[in-house]
């Protein structure tokens, strides 16, 4: 399962009930923080949820509202006592970025492991998921990220027998073990049925509409986008400052056929969210307003 918190929804500015933007999910242990905006630590400690088991900080792009909250981050896991290293990724320049934050977090008993993003897409394997990092269509260079964890297969008695797999081995290739034997190579694909479906979530914000983001949240269970503007007369704003309006996010969900879409990164003249949301819902019905704290656990699908 996935653990996700939309820890804070807000664009440019905190507001009294909105922090800026930040999201943190949890699989098997590990977590992951996608942004670090203002109010990031309290939206974690309402939460409940604990500093030091983050494992990787991604960012979308480096203006303020999305990278403000970290030095104190930073501070936070030292006075926790952590040791283990911490990966981020971003786009060009995030060595440079985050040094220049550290100028007031400048002593941390763990080290910063840095990977830039250059490319359109890349793809990074972490312990038991994947991180799919993605170019958008903003005013400086931003990324997208989509979280996908995989399902194998069933255990195939069958399939195990006509490929004459002995009982001692079921269990070790079950678990993904290559099994280097004097006569043949054994593999899970010998003994395990087809893949089953994973979870998928994708995240993104600061952009407007392009294909990468319908391709890479293709089938996601949940997609998590921004929605800068509800007002109708928004559209010229939206295009003139490469953000999104409700609606177009909506379509992108339609698009990309996903099960849910949450909207986040909402203008501080955007008091209500809500009252937008029923127009949004005539693109695509499974449409609704994101708010700090709102929390989700996605499961895999169970057995027809």
């Amino acid at each position: 399962m996935l653990e996700l918190c939309l820890l804070g929804c807000g664009g440019m500015m905190p507001l009294p009930h909105r922090r800026l933007t930040s999201l943190m999910a949890r699989y098997n242990g590990k977590s992951i923080l996608i942004d670090c905006g203002e109010g990031t630590q309290v939206g974690i400690k309402e939460k409940g949820w604990s500093f030091k088991p983050i494992d990787v900080i991604c960012f979308t792009h480096y203006h303020a509202d999305h990278i403000s909250g970290l030095p104190g981050l930073l501070l936070t896991l030292g006075n926790a006592q952590r040791t283990e290293p911490l990966l981020m990724v971003g786009p060009k320049g995030l060595e440079r970025v985050v040094n220049a934050l550290r100028v007031i977090a400048p002593d941390l008993p763990f080290p910063i492991e840095f990977r830039e993003l250059r490319e359109k897409s890349e793809t990074i394997e972490m312990d038991g998921y994947r991180l799919r990092a993605f170019r958008v269509n903003h005013n400086v260079i931003c990324y997208g990220y989509t979280i996908e964890i995989d399902r194998a297969g069933k255990f195939d008695v069958e399939r195990a027998k006509a490929n004459q797999v002995e009982m001692k081995y079921w269990n070790r290739l079950q678990k993904g073990e290559t099994i280097e034997l004097p006569d043949r190579t054994l593999t899970g694909d010998l003994v395990m049925g087809p893949a089953r479906k994973g979870i998928k979530c994708t995240y993104t914000t600061d952009t407007r509409p392009t294909a990468s983001i319908t391709a890479h949240a293709m089938h996601s269970d949940l997609f998590i986008c921004e929605g800068m503007y509800g007002e109708p007369d928004k559209q010229a704003k939206a295009v003139e400052y490469k953000h999104m309006t409700f609606y177009e996010a909506a379509q992108l969900a339609k698009d990309a056929q996903v099960k849910e879409l949450w909207l986040t990164h909402y203008s501080p003249s955007l008091v209500y969210p809500e009252e937008f949301i029923p127009k949004a819902k005539e693109i695509f019905p499974a449409v609704s307003a994101g708010k700090d704290g709102r929390s989700v656990t996605l499961m895999f699908e169970e057995e027809k």
